[in-house]
């Protein structure tokens, strides 16, 4: 048992180990030194920056959490890619033996998306049809060599006005005639670079740049999608029977929610807030084309059609569109306007349908393609 004398004697190796003991940096694992008391002013400091760093961790994490917000997870259904340049290789799985691959792109562009990897997407999809949409071309485009190599037979409608929609259909396989226009249609010059028909021998072949409803939806522009969709619908079921219709491009409807996607500020909205308040999700345009789909009993003799992409992917939520702006490619936010819309006595033909949705950057839509069984 130590006596007083003895922890005098000792006092000052103990103060020397302790001053040896701040110096030593100690492996981990092993007992760190004892903290020497601080005066209060420092502990004060010591939580004051404790706290500023606790607090920016919380905001990181806060900003962490609003990115995995923003952006569909794949338990929501969504597997779409955040790319904003069109990849400089690109390979797709080779195509289902006896079909034939149909391709639609709103190109927003044919001039602007050319330099932007248009052409190594043609190159690697090789589609037998390829539609284009909003081309924005003023007079028939000089084709390259190549693409005129791989579709010898195409048909350009051009807008009245200059830079503007625009469509058109390149083909490998040789139509029986070719249109662009809507019969009945009281404006031909609203008509004008927005649909062409294409008449094979087992199908019509229709793409369309529909007419939009306008970001404001005013009553004149909400009209025009009206009148529109009226008089398409006759024409399409005239067309239908006499054969079978193939109607695709850019329809600028989103039929259901699961064709949009909605977020505002960091919180994700209810689609029925958007509901008749955004050009594409309106009653009238989108009762208009389930009444295309699923007409009512009182059509007579009216045929009924299939979105295939729906019907193949009856609950994902992926987009063809995605707006430049406020960085929407990144976040998901985007809709789903490019559609194949088939005669539901051939859409069992259809063997695949799928959103490219890899190929972004030469256009704000990516491209949709379908292969089909038989011949044209």
């Amino acid at each position: 048992m130590f006596k007083a004398r003895d922890l005098r004697v000792m006092s000052p190796l103990i103060f020397g180990l302790r001053q040896l003991a701040r110096t030593v940096h100690w492996p981990r694992g092993t007992m760190p030194p004892r903290r020497a008391a601080t005066s209060s002013s420092s502990r004060s400091k010591r939580k004051a920056e404790e706290s500023a760093d606790s607090a920016d961790e919380s905001l990181k994490t806060s900003k962490k959490a609003r990115v995995a917000e923003a952006v569909p997870s794949a338990s929501a259904g969504s597997s779409q890619p955040t790319n904003k340049v069109v990849p400089d290789t690109i390979v797709f799985p080779e195509r289902i033996p006896g079909t034939l691959r149909l391709a639609t792109w709103n190109v927003c562009g044919l001039a602007a998306s050319r330099k932007k990897g248009f052409q190594r997407y043609i190159d690697a999809e090789d589609p037998d049809v390829l539609v284009l949409t909003e081309t924005k071309v003023n007079d028939e485009p000089s084709m390259d060599l190549a693409l005129k190599a791989r579709f010898p037979y195409w048909h350009w409608s051009i807008s009245a006005k200059k830079t503007y929609s625009g469509t058109a259909i390149l083909s490998k396989h040789k139509p029986l005639s070719v249109t662009s226009t809507l019969p009945g249609h009281p404006d031909p010059t609203l008509v004008k670079g927005r649909i062409v028909t294409m008449e094979f021998e087992n199908c019509f072949v229709v793409g369309t740049y529909t007419v939009n409803a306008g970001s404001d939806l005013k009553a004149r522009t909400l009209d025009q999608k009206k009148e529109w969709n009226t008089h398409f619908e006759t024409y399409v079921r005239d067309l239908d029977k006499r054969k079978p219709v193939i109607w695709t491009g850019d329809l600028n409807v989103a039929p259901t929610e699961l064709g949009m996607y909605f977020r505002m500020r960091f919180h994700l909205t209810n689609a029925k807030s958007n509901w008749n308040k955004t050009a594409g999700y309106t009653e009238a345009e989108t009762t208009a084309f389930k009444r295309f789909i699923e007409p009512p009993e009182d059509v007579a003799d009216a045929a009924t059609f299939v979105d295939v992409w729906r019907q193949l992917h009856p609950t994902e939520r992926q987009y063809t569109y995605f707006s430049y702006r406020f960085n929407c490619r990144l976040k998901g936010i985007g809709w789903r306007l490019d559609m194949f819309v088939l005669s539901e006595r051939i859409a069992s033909k259809v063997k695949m349908c799928e959103i490219r949705g890899e190929i972004y950057g030469a256009s704000d839509h990516c491209p949709l393609v379908m292969e089909i069984e038989g011949a044209l």
